[in-house]
């Protein structure tokens, strides 16, 4: 599998900002990835050096929109957390 068809979004939230602040950037990943594999692609596409990978599966939810049902895709989410002396991941272009 090809490091950029592992990491498929970055996770843009309140909660994961604030995380960013202490080095942890959450990513939607293929939910066929494991943990090697996530921190092997992080490595390779940000040119940063992961220190530890936490995984989270979401299962898919039933929906409803007026009178048609359907289900949510299931998703699965990565923690990346950077070691103290790696750079800070640019998810934003060019910070100043």
């Amino acid at each position: 599998m090809d490091a950029r068809n592992v990491i498929l979004r970055p996770i843009i939230t309140e909660a994961s900002m604030n995380a960013m602040d202490s080095k942890k950037y959450t990513f939607e990943v293929d939910v066929r990835a494991k943990k090697p594999l996530i921190k092997k692609s992080v490595e390779e596409i940000f040119g940063v050096k992961v220190d530890k990978v936490n995984v989270v599966n979401t299962a898919k939810k039933p929906k409803r929109m007026g009178k048609y049902e359907g289900y949510t895709k299931k998703r699965r989410k990565a923690i990346i957390t950077l070691s103290a002396d790696s750079n800070d991941i640019a998810l934003f272009g060019d910070e100043e």
